[in-house]
């Protein structure tokens, strides 16, 4: 089957369960009987299309239903429509708001059963033509016009009825299968389009029918009276309950003149006829009608008050029935009892038809006869005619003959003006309401009757109304939404805002979260009211029927009472606000909060319903399980189509746990499936922004004048499963919100700045904006612009990229797309201009045009849509040109966008929702950080950059450690030049696997945003921030490498001196021993005898060996410190100072000749100078830490080591120099201090190193290795073992353990990294909480005081002591020796074997000399890997008399004995700190450059920057402290300052230091002097609790450290406990 075939068009799939479906309006239920699988086989479902699912055993119930004859026509046209598993009543409004390929796309029915979703979709469309959708389309039209003109046959052949339906048929059966909210949308769609609705609708048998009462009760009308015209007044009434003439039409059975067609020409009379009443010229029309006899039609004639137009003074309403009054004697009865008139069509009178109509009571002035004289007619036509109009003796006035030469359009004149005579006639007319008692006495069922119970329920919740006014029922029935509820609101965003300008704020803040959790109290206190209870019960039946039936009668009597009361109030707001110069603005404001209490719908009883479960208090309620459960009974709503208040308008707030818990519940109904799709449409109040959703979606969203949208509503429309991958999501979510720029209320204080934040928030959410633009309100349209584009301005800077189309409202021309484009350019200039005027108000300098912000085409976007109506209202349909836009609009905004981007699902919207709502809270928008999502985003990316950081270094610092052990080992014969170029051909190397890495890291970022998860959209603003990093890593690690490089060149070349003198006095000590070994080989000695004579050739020997020259490390280090002052009077100075040696003995003391100016140095005799003192302290401690790590190392000092530190020393002057007013002595005097202490530890690191590598001392060490030497070769003992302990002893022993050395560094990085508290280092923002986390846990003032003032020191000592906790816990740094001195041992091993063979791989000659070659050898193999002293390899192998196999086996067991022996000391050695001494890689420092960062302080708190890498704009943390904790204090007190830097900078409250020149400052306006840091406010009055609890709880100490007096905290600061505190932090950090 052709899938396309499978799927109804314009409908969704109808997964419709039979339970659901247990009240049908029409009387021929019946139980369904039990079928054998065979029988339920025979059923054929083949035409039906696939996404519905069919239950056989309905279908043979449907079957069963149908089997007398009278019923066989509608179950024929049933079945051939593919109707019949939908009757009766079984088709739901939901099926056919679901978003699917046949409601997007237009296209054409391909068989009978695709004619009723056509229909379907163009009548949700509000599209006039869906009334064509009666015929099966295909090509056969084509290829009959192309065939011979006279082909007759062909032609009636063609004309087949087999692929076509009469519309008035296809009608019915609609209406026959759907539900009775079906019914009513179809009603009111088919009544806005202009068209008859349905007021009696035949039954299976015709001999009963059902009054329509409940499907028009939705249909609102508006006109105006021409009574009325003078006053401009008009009528809004809902149309059953109007009191209007009711005219009815019928016709006898011989008629040949067509009612249909002359009602629409009395209809239309001036206008363009229009089709209100299908008739048989219109297509499908002549066709014969099948189920549609015996429906009766309604329409309503209204007036628009002008008198040259109105065809009727006042409303008329028309019937017509269908078929001939014989078959419909019943529907006729009822129509001619409530008729103010009745006009029967006829051309003549049968018998039996004659009985009828002079049975007729009251006839005289009711009964009006339209004769059609044919010049056919027979003269027995005229007389029948004749005789019934004698019995009734009708009057001439009632009798209306046509005459064949009297066209359809005359002729309705005459009918216009008998119309018009009766009217004055009318005493009483009977509403459509009041027509119910009479159906049900004449036998016709009522389509109501089935929620008389809900109607009645509905009525009592309402009924205090008429007794009180609305906004008193409000207060009483509905407590929780009143004042309290609107103090809470504001006490919200005055909590964010802090308009008060009085000292204290953090009291102030305490104050307002008292008054908040005072109302909240009161809140939750308030008892369920009678009518609430009674709401909440009612809605909370598992019937969903009778929920529904119960929430529309809610809906229709409180509509029908906001009617009556608004009206008055809207007319006087009016009049205040179109007076141009008298406006009373107070008035107009009392007028507006007027109309907003007088307003009443049922959503404010949801709203109700949602507030009871925000303040309700687990158990504390008596209703606690009725409450609890509200939550899943609004997702189910929000499932059948329900809006949900996202924002409550009057009081402008949110019910976030209200919302929150909906949502989720929802979420778990669609089984955790909710990608999002979010579309809004904003405007100028009262453009047709709800009507434009209404007409693409198919919704209702509120569109009349008396109550308009106030804040924003949320609807769910389910997608389909054919269109869930296009679309990429599982339910498209449209927001509805209020007018902006309301011309009412345009004058108010708040205006606009409530109209940017609403627009704000609502575009934040959507993934897609609408801006509707009517033409015509050109002064609106720019101000809409401008607040858009701040909107869309600060969703560029968090990375969202919403799609925004405009649609110009009202441009109906055919030729308007190329004629607008003039004005498409002017509009581009508009959001250009407003774009610059909103860039220069958020600071953002660098954007200047639109479409720096989105991505706009000027064709694209831009949308002309014709007027809505088609002639003028209230008698015009919707025009055909405005629905065909809109629908095309729909196709482009949902399928043609690229929806590749991940969306969210619902607990990302909603996380999405709660931080934009604090940032318009917060007024000043700043989003960034406080947005949970952004920081999530922001946290995952940088724990993934972490990650590739550490990869880099991770190669660089490998391949790096083989460079150097390859530079440690080129030959020692060569010149100093030849190991320069090969450094130099190292760094050429590794400045190329730099450049690679540099690129690999860059390809992982750019992939990374790629991705369609994690929000990375969100982040995409710090994308450069990231690659900026990426730069300053790849050069950061290129100077070191670089350093290191050069490092290993000076200690090659130092190494190679000692050597040298090492090897010369090697020759002659061993050429003194061959010659004494002759001496005494003619003689027996003793040993003793051979040590002595030993001993005296040694210290001959040896007598005049030199030591290494001491370099004056003191001199080094000063000429350093010179080179780092350009400035030419410090120089001089410093050439003064001969010796470093003194300096930095004795503790730095700060003083005032240390400070920049005069000023402040007396202002230091009173603030003393302890902030200086500590911050010099703290600088000395680091650097000297930096000194002790570099003297630790097995290496000789090197300048680079002194310029690294004063480069240190640099940063940190730089950081604090404008914070503590320094002058140049302070730099000297500091640089002095530092490099004393540096000078004698450099110093004693030179000497190690000297002592380490003396030839004097290291021949003294090889003394007894040459005597044992010496005895063996005098007494001839085999000495092949001896020779190879020595040699794995001397030789291979330390190059093990230095290989050791060089790899632990980088894998107890990996293994902590990777171990159990890996996440304490995945990111910055991570790091920090885990610290601090710790920090309360061990409660220690002296760790706080540490971690707050000596940042870098504590986190390094804290990173030590994580390092030696894991490396202890299961012996792990033991486990990690072994595992690489068996990685080495294996490679030695190995390489020794390969060594033996010669090149060709045959092995060498047993002889001594192969000892050497395989020693040489085995060297070659391991370059890259050890490095083995030369001179300790000729010493060891000195005369070796051994051949080369018996010394390999000797040198392997050795070896073996070496790896026992090692792995013995490894196990047995628990000094740590020993170990990472040795380490030329320390772990600590590659772990702090990972979580360290930039190092930068907040300017007011001093908390350390978060950001990640090195390289980003803009520095920021997750938690700001009190600012006295940063050693701030008040000038006049000298207390503390217990104010938070984020309360601060958004309040009214001011600062100054010596960045403003001691100016004040506004907080707000930080950014002038500190643009690199961005510090928005607290996400909430609970984030910085932490630091709160620590200010308390150490106060007096802090204090007594800062030399202050302590802060006045508020008392509601002494009531956070610990696990607040400890709340708050995970809070502020996002974790759970």
């Amino acid at each position: 089957m052709d899938p396309d075939r499978r799927k109804p068009p314009g409908v969704g799939c109808i997964m419709k369960k039979k339970e659901e479906n247990t009240s049908s309006k029409t009387t021929h239920d019946s139980k369904t009987k039990a079928q054998s699988p065979d029988q339920q086989k025979q059923i054929s479902t083949s035409h039906l299309p696939s996404c519905v699912s069919v239950n056989r055993a309905d279908s043979m119930e449907f079957y069963v239903s149908f089997k007398d004859g009278q019923s066989a026509a509608l179950f024929n046209f049933l079945s051939k429509l593919g109707l019949e598993k939908f009757y009766p009543n079984k088709l739901t409004l939901r099926s056919l708001l679901e978003i699917n390929k046949n409601n997007i796309y237009d296209e054409t029915a391909e068989s009978l059963e695709k004619i009723p979703w056509c229909f379907l979709r163009k009548l949700f469309q509000i599209n006039a033509e869906c009334r064509n959708c009666t015929q099966v389309s295909n090509n056969d039209d084509e290829k009959k016009e192309n065939s011979d003109l006279y082909d007759f046959d062909l032609d009636t052949a063609d004309d087949s009825a087999d692929n076509k339906v009469n519309p008035l048929d296809l009608i019915v059966a609609l209406f026959l299968c759907a539900d009775s909210f079906l019914q009513q949308e179809m009603a009111l769609k088919m009544s806005m389009c202009q068209f008859s609705v349905p007021l009696l609708l035949p039954h299976v048998n015709n001999s009963q029918s059902t009054l329509m009462l409940w499907a028009l009760r939705d249909i609102v009308k508006e006109w105006r009276p021409q009574d009325l015209s003078e006053s401009r007044g008009f009528v809004e009434d809902n149309i059953v309950q109007a009191n209007i003439p009711f005219f009815t039409f019928v016709r006898l059975k011989n008629c040949s003149l067509s009612k249909s067609q002359v009602l629409n020409h009395v209809l239309s009379r001036g206008q363009q006829n229009h089709n209100i009443f299908i008739h048989r010229d219109m297509k499908g029309g002549s066709l014969e009608r099948k189920i549609a006899n015996g429906s009766v039609e309604v329409c309503w004639y209204l007036p628009c008050g002008r008198e040259n137009l109105d065809i009727f003074p006042g409303p008329v309403a028309f019937a017509n029935l269908r078929g001939d009054i014989c078959e419909s004697l019943a529907q006729f009865n009822f129509l001619f009892q409530v008729s103010t008139a009745t006009f029967v069509f006829l051309d003549k009178v049968e018998e039996n038809e004659h009985k009828i109509l002079t049975s007729l009571q009251d006839v005289k002035c009711k009964l009006f006869f339209v004769v059609n004289c044919k010049e056919d007619n027979s003269r027995e036509d005229m007389m029948s005619v004749k005789k019934t109009l004698k019995e009734l003796e009708l009057p001439k006035s009632q009798v209306k003959t046509k005459n064949s030469g009297v066209n359809v359009a005359e002729f309705s004149k005459k009918l216009c003006t008998a119309i018009k005579t009766s009217l004055p006639d009318v005493s009483a007319t009977l509403n459509i309401v009041n027509m119910h008692k009479l159906a049900t006495e004449l036998g016709l069922s009522v389509d109501e009757i089935t929620s008389e119970k809900q109607k009645k329920t509905a009525e009592e919740i309402v009924k205090g109304i008429g007794v009180q006014t609305i906004p008193d029922y409000k207060k009483k029935q509905l407590p929780l939404q009143g004042d309290n509820w609107k103090r809470l609101s504001q006490l919200e965003k005055e909590e964010c805002r802090l308009k008060s300008g009085d000292s204290g704020l953090e009291e102030y803040k305490c104050q307002l979260q008292d008054e908040k959790d005072k109302i909240r109290k009161e809140q939750s206190k308030q008892k369920l009211s009678k009518g609430m209870e009674s709401f909440i019960k009612t809605v909370s039946t598992s019937d969903k029927e009778k929920r529904y039936f119960f929430l529309k009668w809610m809906k229709l009597k409180l509509n029908a009472h906001s009617r009556s009361e608004l009206s008055e109030l809207r007319n006087k707001l009016k009049e205040q606000c179109d007076k141009k110069d008298t406006k009373d603005i107070k008035l107009i404001e009392k007028l507006d909060k007027d109309l907003l209490e007088s307003s009443l719908g049922v959503e404010h009883y949801m709203r109700e319903m949602g507030l009871i479960y925000e303040f309700s208090i687990d158990g504390s309620r008596k209703h606690a399980d009725e409450i609890s459960c509200l939550p899943g009974l609004a997702a189910e709503m929000m499932l059948d189509g329900f809006p949900l208040e996202l924002l409550d308008g009057d009081a402008s707030n949110i019910p976030e746990r209200w919302v929150t818990d909906v949502l989720m519940e929802l979420h778990k109904k669609v089984g955790e499936q909710s990608r999002l799709l979010v579309l809004t449409v904003l405007g100028v109040q009262s453009t047709g922004k709800s009507t434009l959703l209404n007409t693409m979606f198919g919704v209702q969203f509120p569109v009349s004048s008396g109550r308009c949208t106030r804040g924003a509503y949320m609807l769910f429309l389910k997608v389909g499963e054919d269109m869930k991958h296009e679309l990429n999501c599982d339910f498209i979510v449209l927001i509805d919100t209020e007018g902006l720029k309301s011309p009412d209320l345009a004058e108010l204080k708040e205006s606009y700045v409530h109209d940017n934040q609403m627009a704000t928030f609502v575009i934040a959410l959507s993934d897609v904006t609408i801006i509707n633009i009517a033409m015509e309100n050109s002064t609106e349209m720019k101000d809409i612009l401008e607040i858009a584009a701040h909107a869309f301005l600060r969703m560029k800077e968090i990375g969202k990229k919403p799609v925004c189309h405009f649609v110009h409202q009202n441009v109906s021309e055919v030729s308007a797309h190329a004629k607008t484009i003039t004005e498409r350019k002017h509009l581009l200039d508009q959001l250009n201009e407003v774009t610059q005027i909103a860039a220069e108000m958020e600071k953002k300098p660098s954007i200047k045009a639109f479409t720096d912000v989105l991505d706009y085409d000027m064709d694209k976007n831009n949308w002309n849509i014709p007027g809505l109506w088609h002639g003028i209202p209230p008698m015009a349909p919707v025009s055909t040109g405005y629905s065909e836009a809109v629908a095309e609009l729909k196709k482009k905004v949902l399928v043609t966008e690229d929806r590749s981007n991940e969306v969210s699902q619902i607990p990302e919207f909603l996380k999405w929702i709660k931080s934009l709502w604090k940032a318009v809270k917060y007024e000043n928008f700043i989003f960034s950080f406080r947005n949970t999502l952004v920081a999530q985003a922001y946290d995952n990316l940088c724990k993934e950059f972490s990650q590739w950081e550490w990869e880099f270094r991770k190669e660089i610092l490998s391949w790096q450690t083989e460079a150097e052990v390859e530079i440690l080992n080129s030959d020692n014969e060569s010149d100093i030049l030849t190991w320069s170029r090969l450094v130099e051909l190292k760094k050429s190397e590794v400045s190329k696997e730099i450049v690679s890495e540099d690129r690999k890291m860059k390809e992982k970022l750019t992939n990374y945003y790629k991705k369609k998860d994690q929000n990375v959209n969100m982040i995409e603003k710090y994308k450069t921030d990231f690659l900026k990093n990426i730069g300053s890593l790849a050069n950061e690690i290129r100077y070191s490498a670089n350093n290191k490089l050069d490092c290993v060149l000076e200690l090659k070349i130092s190494s190679k001196k000692a050597q040298d003198i090492q090897r010369r006095y090697r020759g002659r000590i061993e050429e003194k021993v061959m010659k004494l070994l002759s001496d005494c080989k003619g003689s027996t000695l003793s040993d003793e005898q051979l040590t002595d004579e030993f001993e005296k050739m040694w210290t001959e020997a040896t007598k005049n060996v030199s030591g290494l020259k001491e370099r004056d490390i003191a001199a080094c280090v000063l000429e350093q410190l010179r080179k780092n002052f350009s400035n030419q009077n410090v120089n001089e100075e410093l050439q003064n100072i001969k010796d470093l040696k003194e300096f930095g003995k004795n503790p730095f003391k700060s003083t005032r000749d240390h400070l920049d100016s005069f000023l402040n140095k007396v202002k230091s005799w009173f603030t003393g100078l302890g902030d200086l003192q500590n911050f010099a302290d703290t600088v000395i401690e680091s650097c000297t830490r930096f000194v002790l790590d570099k003297a630790n190392s097995n290496t000789d000092y090197q300048d680079s080591f002194t310029r690294d530190l004063l480069e240190k020393i640099d940063e940190y002057l730089l950081q604090s120099y404008k914070h503590h007013n320094t002058n140049a002595k302070f730099e000297i005097d500091l640089k002095l201090h530092i490099c004393g202490i540096a000078s004698r530890e450099f110093l004693k690191m030179h000497q190690k190193y000297l002592s380490d590598k003396d030839p004097k001392i290291q021949l003294k060490k090889k003394k007894s290795q040459y005597l044992i030497d010496f005895l063996d070769l005098y007494k001839d003992r085999d000495h092949c073992q001896h020779k190879a302990d020595d040699f794995v002893r001397c030789c291979i022993k330390p190059a093990v353990e230095e290989f050791i050395n060089r790899s632990l560094g980088i894998d107890i990085v990996d293994e902590i990294l990777t171990g159990c508290h890996s996440a304490e280092y995945s990111s910055r923002s991570f790091f920090q909480y885990n610290i601090q986390e710790e920090l309360l846990e061990n409660d220690d003032f002296n760790s706080f005081v540490k971690y707050i003032c000596n940042y870098e020191i504590y986190v390094k000592d804290w990173i030590l002591q994580q390092i030696h906790k894991q490396m202890s816990n299961e012996k792990t740094l033991c486990k990690l020796k072994k595992k690489y001195l068996k990685v080495i041992v294996d490679k030695i091993t190995a390489a020794l074997e390969q060594a033996t063979k010669g090149p060709d791989g045959v092995q060498l000659p047993d002889n001594s000399e192969s000892i050497t070659e395989s020693i040489s050898n085995m060297r070659k193999y391991l370059i890259k890997d050890i490095s083995i002293s030369e001179e300790d390899e000729k010493t060891t192998l000195f005369q070796i008399q051994s051949t080369c196999h018996p010394f390999i086996n000797s040198l392997n067991m050795s070896i073996e004995d070496m790896k026992e022996q090692l792995q013995e000391e490894f196990s047995k050695s628990e000094n740590i700190t020993e170990t990472l001494n040795k380490l030329p890689i320390k772990p600590q420092d590659e772990l702090f450059k990972r979580v360290f960062g930039c190092g930068q302080q907040c300017p007011f708190c001093k908390v350390p920057c978060e950001a990640g890498g090195k390289g980003h704009d803009k520095h920021h943390a997750a938690v700001h402290r009190p600012q006295g904790l940063g050693r701030y204090r008040y000038d006049d007190t000298e207390k503390l300052v217990p104010t938070l830097c984020t309360t601060s900078v958004q309040s009214e409250t001011r600062f100054r230091n010596t960045d403003t020149k001691k100016e004040l400052h506004p907080f707000k306006d930080y950014i002038k002097y500190y643009p690199d840091w961005l510090i928005p406010p607290d996400s909430s009055i609970d984030a910085s609790d932490y630091w709160k609890y620590v200010l308390v709880q150490y106060n007096d100490r802090f204090a007594q450290e800062y030399e202050a007096k302590p802060a006045d905290v508020p008392d509601a600061w002494r009531k956070i406990t610990k696990e607040q505190a400890l709340k708050g932090l995970k809070d502020a950090y996002n974790r759970k």
